[in-house]
């Protein structure tokens, strides 16, 4: 399948939850998802005969500036090898998406590491806590506006 078959297919299943696409003059063409839908959008490409895709290669967190955050899912098909790339943005007020780690089991490392540097929480998750910082860790350090502390319980932070 073209990306903008994915597209068509996405839109006529799941109407407005697709927010829109860029198919075209990017590396990796992509379409929006609107966060609460991810499980289900996940969960019919994974099991649609035209689709099938079966391996979540990569689940991303992003600053986008502006109070906003992303998540970027890269999607393959090892039957049809082919791929596609969706999004999900979300406020940082309001920084819910739904997991996708009963769709494909590698999202749940990947979400926890999203959730520990970023603070998006995914719905759903089954053990959603931090994987990389200590427990106690205030904020979130790949968030762009983040200013590493002078010191950690006592311990001068080397940064």
């Amino acid at each position: 399948m073209i990306p903008q078959e994915f597209f068509d297919l996405l839109k006529s299943t799941f109407g407005d939850a697709i927010l829109e696409a860029k198919l075209d003059g990017v590396f990796d063409p992509f379409i929006t998802v609107a966060p609460d839908r991810m499980p289900e959008v996940g969960r019919f490409l994974r099991d649609n005969e035209k689709t099938l895709c079966d391996s979540l290669m990569c689940l991303s967190g992003v600053d986008l500036t502006k109070g906003k955050l992303g998540v970027v899912y890269h999607l393959h098909s090892t039957k049809f090898n082919h791929k596609i790339v969706l999004k999900a943005t979300v406020t940082v007020e309001q920084p819910h998406v739904g997991s996708v780690e009963a769709v494909w089991k590698t999202a749940n490392w990947h979400e926890r590491e999203a959730y520990d540097m970023f603070g998006i929480v995914f719905d759903g998750h089954p053990d959603l806590r931090r994987i990389l910082m200590p427990d106690d860790w205030d904020g979130y350090p790949l968030r762009k506006d983040y200013q590493v502390p002078e010191f950690y319980n006592g311990m001068k932070v080397p940064y």
